[in-house]
């Protein structure tokens, strides 16, 4: 009963001590800058996470949870285990005298807690909230990335389909021109070098629209692993246009490389207060009992002296005298060192991603223009065709023909402006949502 009663304030006393420093902790938690993104933007990021299969975000959310045990973990790292110690013993020493044997026991409860450790307590609960940010945006960069990966697939299946849709166009031209050169052949106005040439011509066509088909299908297949959506009924997203300082403010890598820098930083302190004076608390509370014999008259005659208990506390300095301290206060300060240049060169190369997603997205907007101009080339041709059919001067064929380039132009754009959407998309990938 004393060994528990003492185990009891003791175990008080260390909570006291837990609580205190984990409120501390608590009122100095690192504040995600994720918080402060636009709200519009947010809504955006929330939108595209539904494109993932809900398996993959259990495990993303699986990943996140880890996170959270790891840093309290590593957090209270600092904090020593209260050692609980029983031992008991049976011996015989005098056997060849018919003494008999006896018995001892003890038990204890230790605790030896560093209370000061040159800042380094701190440092470490800073490293731990530093290493949680960390490794919150390291796992939400993988998630973007495979975010990216779905709606991509998406966007590529539709494109996919628009090619079909496309190609059937042409196969239907590429049947008017074989069914011109065939008539024309039959009635002596060309060789069958060209009959020939338009047959091969459709075959080609043809096969491309084979090829089509089986790589829409491996894109559906991959779609189909990691997104529970119905690629046939799903919407591909529409991504805004984001400007460069937004694009860098909210950005996962440079979100991911400053959560770096922090940890870097605290680990350089914890480093150094690892060979600076620290000061722990000492005390134990001890129990034994044990018994013992004398002899006499030549006979062993058994005691059993009452139980002892009693208790002690105390602090204890030390500090190390390491050899190999500098060098290892200076590997963690270059590392520190090391970060800050990172994110620089990061930052320029984010800059010239978006540069270079700018130029893709006005090279697009050509496209996009000149199939519009090709459009409104083919409308008035279409028209005049078909005025030219009604007074008997042109053929069917050469209105379907006029019909059939008209909606390729049409589906140019539509392909084109899926394009413009997959290039934004590698900027969306980087875009930091809540961590």
């Amino acid at each position: 009963m004393k060994v528990l009663n003492a185990w009891a304030t003791l175990s008080l006393l260390f909570s006291l001590i837990a609580v205190t420093l984990s409120a501390e902790d608590q009122n100095t938690e690192i504040v995600f800058d994720a918080q402060q993104i636009d709200p519009e933007l947010l809504t955006q990021q929330h939108s595209l996470e539904n494109y993932l299969s809900e398996l993959k975000r259990k495990q993303f959310g699986y990943d996140y949870d880890k996170v959270v045990q790891d840093s309290a973990k590593l957090r209270d790292s600092w904090i020593q285990p209260i050692r609980l110690q029983y031992s008991y013993s049976r011996q015989n020493m005098f056997n060849e005298l018919n003494a008999p044997s006896t018995d001892s026991q003890s038990a204890a409860i230790i605790i030896d807690q560093p209370i000061f450790q040159s800042g380094g307590i701190i440092f470490g609960v800073k490293f731990a909230q530093a290493s949680r940010a960390y490794s919150n945006y390291s796992i939400e960069q993988q998630q973007r990335i495979m975010i990216k990966q779905a709606v991509q697939l998406l966007m590529q299946i539709k494109q996919a389909e628009m090619g079909i849709e496309k190609q059937n166009l042409q196969i239907a031209n590429s049947e008017i021109n074989l069914e011109q050169k065939r008539e024309q052949y039959l009635n002596g106005q060309l060789d069958s070098g060209f009959l020939n040439n338009a047959i091969i011509e459709r075959n080609i066509v043809v096969q491309t629209m084979y090829d089509l088909e089986t790589a829409k299908q491996r894109l559906v297949s991959q779609f189909e692993k990691i997104s529970d959506l119905n690629y046939q009924t799903a919407k591909i997203p529409f991504l805004a246009m984001l400007d460069e300082q937004k694009f860098l403010e909210h950005n996962i890598d440079v979100k991911l490389i400053e959560s770096q820098i922090e940890r870097d930083r605290y680990n350089k302190n914890v480093t150094l207060t690892k060979y600076l004076p620290s000061i722990a608390l000492q005390g134990s509370y001890n129990w034994q009992k044990n018994e013992s014999f004398f002899f006499i008259n030549g006979v062993a005659v058994k005691s059993n002296p009452p139980d002892t208990s009693y208790y002690k506390y105390g602090l204890r300095a030390s500090m190390p005298l390491d050899i190999n301290s500098y060098n290892d206060y200076e590997s963690t300060r270059i590392t520190y060192l090391k970060s800050l240049v990172v994110i620089d060169d990061k930052k320029r190369e984010l800059k010239s991603l978006y540069e270079q997603v700018m130029q893709n997205l006005e090279n697009f907007a050509k496209k996009i223009s000149l199939a519009e101009e090709n459009r409104q080339l083919y409308k008035t041709l279409l028209d005049e065709t078909r005025d030219l059919y009604t007074a008997g001067y042109k053929t069917v064929y050469d209105v379907s023909t006029l019909e059939n380039s008209e909606k390729i132009q049409v589906i140019n754009k539509r392909i084109f402006e899926i394009d413009k959407q997959l290039e934004l998309l590698n900027l969306y990938e980087k875009i930091a949502g809540e961590v």
